[in-house]
């Protein structure tokens, strides 16, 4: 009966704080968005609504690699101060095993690591792939999202596009370069003035080029032919159905649709390297929770500290870091081959498991 009371004291202090975490680390990846999604706002005029959907499912691709830290800044913290309050000694003066006390951890670590199992498999993979759709099709309502002044722009519909300036919210563009690889042989577009008219019948889904004052250049078996033209139209292409019959990129991929992808025998070496990388990331990933919570108990319930919560904050921020380094220095050896992608992406993990029985050892000790 005390041992459950115990459980369920620290368990509702564990978990406020771990969705506090989830939120403060989302806030930050967020932050760092912030002035590309504010110039969509301000320079091209897309809605505050497309805006919050973007945040929404940048949000949920985050929650994967967000889940083990704030797992670790959640039973660092509860923890550190059940220590530095004697609280930890009153359990084990009541009869309460060290088993005992660290049983919430483990039972949060074990649910956390479930919930980042299908987060990682199937949400994260989903809010990616709403995400890529989202501004696929924003770039058509609003086409001039994707163009700079001064700046050749190659994945506008599939042209290369250039122009000296361009009026983002009427969509008018000046001295106007374009090169057009879809047409065989390929040709060039020079014209002084230009519009990107939307489809009004098929808003989001198709768009138009309306060109004027300029000249059409092709060249094919050493010849070349010039037409001069007061008014032409170029029908750009329809990039939200090509989004949704094309290849999903590899992050917006389910964990069964990487497993028979990454089975292929046609792929190429590099990208079934990529392909076996990001399937055993994502669970190595997961698993990272259980490992970060166990590492957690162990230096909260030793650590006896005046200032548990900046305390507690700076070796949650250390063990982060240090996590992170191992996995980009492994992830990106194991995307060049050097490493398999298997032993490569449990490197972290490994390393993280001994410093977990290290700790746990001290506290039990």
């Amino acid at each position: 009966m005390r041992s459950w009371l115990m459980i369920r004291y620290v368990l509702g202090e564990m978990i406020p704080t771990f969705f506090l975490g989830v939120f403060v680390f989302v806030f930050i990846l967020l932050m760092f968005q912030i002035l590309r999604l504010t110039e969509f706002v301000l320079v091209h005029g897309v809605k505050l609504s497309s805006v919050g959907l973007m945040m929404a499912y940048m949000s949920t691709s985050f929650l994967p690699i967000l889940f083990p830290m704030s797992l670790l800044f959640a039973v660092l913290l509860t923890y550190s101060r059940l220590s530095a309050d004697s609280e930890i000694t009153a359990f084990r003066a009541i009869g309460l095993s060290m088993m005992s006390v660290i049983t919430p951890a483990i039972l949060l670590g074990t649910a956390v690591c479930i919930l980042s199992l299908q987060t990682s498999f199937h949400l994260a993979p989903w809010g990616n792939r709403q995400f890529e759709l989202l501004i696929t099709q924003l770039g058509t309502l609003k086409p001039g999202v994707s163009l700079r002044e001064g700046t050749f722009a190659e994945s506008f519909f599939d042209l290369v596009v250039y122009a000296n300036k361009v009026d983002a919210n009427s969509g008018k563009l000046s001295q106007v370069f374009i090169y057009d690889e879809r047409q065989q042989p390929p040709m060039t577009i020079i014209s002084k003035e230009g519009t990107i008219a939307v489809d009004q019948d098929q808003p989001g889904h198709r768009a138009l080029l309306q060109l004027s004052s300029g000249s059409i250049h092709r060249s094919s078996a050493g010849r070349h032919t010039k037409i001069d033209f007061s008014s032409y139209q170029v029908f750009l292409s329809n990039p939200v159905a090509e989004a949704l019959r094309g290849e999903k990129s590899t992050q917006s991929l389910t964990i069964d649709e990487l497993r028979v992808k990454k089975n292929d025998d046609k792929l190429k070496p590099d990208e079934r390297l990529e392909l076996e990388t990001e399937y055993y990331r994502r669970s190595a990933m997961a698993i990272a929770c259980f490992l970060f919570a166990m590492i957690g108990v162990g230096l909260g319930t030793v650590s006896n500290r005046r200032n548990v919560k900046g305390g507690s904050t700076v070796i949650c921020i250390g063990l982060i870091v240090a996590y992170w380094i191992i996995y980009v220095v492994t992830e990106g050896a194991a995307r060049q081959g050097k490493i398999p992608p298997m032993i490569a992406m449990w490197i972290p993990n490994t390393v993280f498991l001994v410093a977990a029985g290290f700790s746990l050892r001290r506290a039990w000790n």
